[in-house]
This record gives structure tokens, sequence and C-alpha cells, in this order.
């Protein structure tokens, strides 16, 4: 196992969040527009990122601890 793969993991857990964020600030638009369809999959695909994120952010501790 790579020396650094607790770093990438940390970044690539830095980047899920992000995705997170952009994803979450659409939901107002679509609240707007009453699209409670498009609100419900975006609201679920943020649940999503962030246990993602939580996931890899877990992984990288656990590597990190092994190291």
């Amino acid at each position: 196992m790579p020396v650094n793969a607790s770093a990438a993991l940390s970044v690539k857990a830095d980047h899920v969040d992000r995705y997170q964020q952009e994803v979450g600030e659409l939901v107002p638009g679509y609240q707007l527009h009453q699209r409670d369809d498009v609100v419900t999959a975006l609201v679920e695909a943020e649940r999503a990122l962030r246990t993602a994120a939580r996931c890899l952010r877990r992984a990288a501790k656990l590597a990190d601890e092994t190291t």
C-alpha cells in the first residue's frame, strides 16, 4: 500500500465534499420551479455524496493507522 494513500484518500474526500456542495446548490432553483422530482433526486445524490466523503475519510484514517 502506498505510504501516501491516506493523503490521496483525504484529497478525494475533499473533492466529493465539493461535489456535494455543488449538487446542493442546485436544489433551490428546482424548488423555485416546483420540480419536486428533481429536488428529491438531488437530495438523494447529495446524501450519497456525503456518505461517500465520510467513507473516504474513514478509509484515510484507517490507512494512516497501518503505516
